[in-house]
């Protein structure tokens, strides 16, 4: 069984619809990337598979939960990477942590342990005590990647895991992702960053118009990920635009 699953998401917005019979399916222990530009409907998927939102149609699991019917279990479950997410202003990254873990009901001193091994590991080690507001973007984003593997979850969900950082950082948190699903567990990062996706997942998917139109490894068959892209994702556009041929009459 996938470990996560979507069969046939629709989300409408007014007028607008953001998913359109969205069906996917990703295996234990995959690095898959969710890859497409932006207003593609990655963002609403997630929030659908998070439980934050109600699919119009269609059904979504993770881990054989609905997170429609059971928001709150999805959560406890799974790690979550929002884009733009920030703590607290008033806390420190300590702090936040810290309540991040009595949120989840780990123990006190494994969530002590494992704040330890996230500073040491994406060097914000001088900055544990220091309040979020005088923290950098940048150091704030490390800290949000902190949270969503601090109860070591089978599953991960991400999005734009690299902004903000620094390329010597952006390595480390790459790595450390390969490692991770190498290890059994799941990971699906929702981006628009060709680069990303190429160099650390193990399957790509493209989303174009709220549909996830075709999936790949990032080397098949020696084509670049880019051509697969811009193939999909042009199309989509030369679909969107007016038409400049004559009105007939």
């Amino acid at each position: 069984m996938a470990v996560i699953a979507a069969d046939g998401l629709t989300k409408r917005f007014g007028a607008v619809t953001a998913l359109s019979e969205m069906h996917l399916s990703v295996d234990r222990g995959e690095l898959f990337g969710f890859l497409g530009p932006n207003g593609a409907g990655k963002t609403t998927t997630l929030r659908i598979l998070t439980g934050q939102l109600e699919p119009d149609s269609g059904s979504a699991r993770i881990l054989g939960t609905d997170p429609t019917a059971d928001p709150i279990g999805v959560r406890r479950q799974v790690g979550i990477l929002p884009e733009g997410g920030s703590p607290p202003s008033f806390l420190s990254p300590r702090e936040y942590l810290a309540f991040v873990g009595r949120v989840r009901d780990l123990d006190p001193s494994f969530v002590a342990e494992r704040i330890d091994l996230w500073a040491d590991r994406l060097g914000f080690q001088q900055k544990l005590e220091t309040l979020h507001t005088d923290l950098s973007r940048g150091q704030q984003q490390k800290v949000m990647i902190a949270q969503a593997f601090l109860h070591e979850p089978e599953v991960v969900l991400i999005d734009e895991p690299l902004a903000n950082l620094d390329p010597i950082v952006q390595e480390q948190v790459k790595r450390f992702l390969v490692t991770y699903a190498a290890d059994g567990n799941t990971i699906f990062i929702s981006t628009h960053n060709i680069e990303v996706a190429e160099s650390i997942c193990n399957r790509v998917g493209i989303v174009a118009d709220g549909s996830l139109v075709t999936e790949r490894s990032p080397t098949a068959d020696g084509e670049p990920l880019l051509e697969t892209f811009l193939a999909y994702v042009e199309d989509a556009d030369a679909r969107d635009m007016p038409s400049t041929e004559p009105t007939q009459r």
